[in-house]
């Protein structure tokens, strides 16, 4: 195996840190890249990029909007692969400050793919999401699927992503794959999801928020499993794809819940409301193409990713454990 010189975007935010810890650790020479930004608390993105340091990885502070300081960095650690995670993430979110999305997402992304134009030899693999299958209904979301259909504003700028990635593979034979995560979870995972915000309000004994009265079915995909999705891809360096990386498994929100209690030892009051603007009833990832071209193969169950998950919380927050 090659060693590979990897630039990756977003490294401090959650699937970053995984992937790049992991390629450190197999050997491989990674440059991370990220803005620390206040959607959530920074101080855990600060954290993972002290992680990172002890692999030996360094996290350069900057924006992927800065295309000169994008640039330079890529150049400068003679880059031989681009992962690009970074983005402004959350559904709901994007109701609210939709110039956020345009920005990280697509000001962002169209800054890569430049790049990538100046440096067509550069493979890049960039993260899509399950978002990007919307109001579609028909199950398991196969990636053959037509996608023009969103429910939510994050949804139109991954898509617009995907359309991004597809022309200048078209028009300047870059080589790129994306990637659609469904719902990934796990340790060091991003506070403003379900799983995250629901163990800190059970153990703070408050009441949560249950969406569609707790009739959600989400494709919940640990991140040890996203990391080996996302590697087997940057090996590949296929001219052009796009994957589905889910577990092909949807669980209940509701049985999600009841892990985290029988984890936390603890229960808590449910407040059942209706569903949000923005939100899909059901995930559900038709993974065959990834199976076949990646060797993708899910591994681990939610009880036991969200064991895990609760094992690290209860590390890294020792104050909420004996509230």
């Amino acid at each position: 195996m090659t060693k590979k010189r990897i630039f990756i975007t977003g490294a401090a935010g959650f699937i970053g840190f995984h992937v790049a810890r992991t390629l450190a650790q197999r050997g491989d020479e990674v440059l991370g890249y990220d803005n620390y930004n206040a959607y959530y608390d920074p101080q855990l993105k600060r954290d993972r990029a002290a992680e990172l340091a002890k692999n030996g990885v360094l996290v350069l502070e900057g924006d992927v909007t800065d295309r000169v300081n994008l640039q330079q960095a890529i150049e400068k650690h003679q880059t031989t692969h681009i992962l690009h995670l970074a983005a402004q993430a959350g559904v709901r979110y994007s109701l609210q400050n939709p110039h956020a999305y345009v920005q990280a997402n697509i000001e962002g992304f169209l800054n890569i793919l430049e790049i990538c134009r100046l440096y067509p030899h550069l493979p890049l693999v960039y993260a899509s999401s399950s978002s990007v299958y919307g109001l579609n209904t028909q199950l398991p979301f196969s990636v053959e699927e037509r996608t023009d259909a969103q429910a939510s504003f994050y949804g139109v700028t991954k898509k617009t992503n995907e359309l991004m990635a597809h022309t200048y593979h078209h028009l300047f034979g870059i080589a790129v794959t994306g990637l659609r995560f469904f719902t990934v979870y796990g340790p060091w995972g991003r506070p403003d999801m379900a799983y995250f915000s629901f163990a800190r309000a059970i153990l703070e004994k408050r009441p949560i928020e249950v969406y569609n009265h707790g009739q959600m079915k989400r494709d919940f995909t640990y991140i040890d499993d996203i990391v080996a999705g996302t590697i087997a891809a940057l090996e590949r360096s296929l001219p052009y794809a796009l994957f589905n990386l889910g577990h092909h498994h949807p669980e209940n929100l509701l049985d999600m819940i009841h892990f985290l209690e029988q984890e936390l030892g603890c229960t808590t009051e449910k407040i059942l409301l209706p569903l949000q603007a923005g939100d899909v009833v059901s995930t559900y990832a038709n993974i065959e193409a990834s199976q076949q071209e990646l060797g993708f193969s899910p591994k681990v169950s939610l009880r036991e990713g969200i064991a895990h998950f609760v094992r690290w919380y209860q590390a890294y927050y020792p104050q909420h454990v004996h509230r």
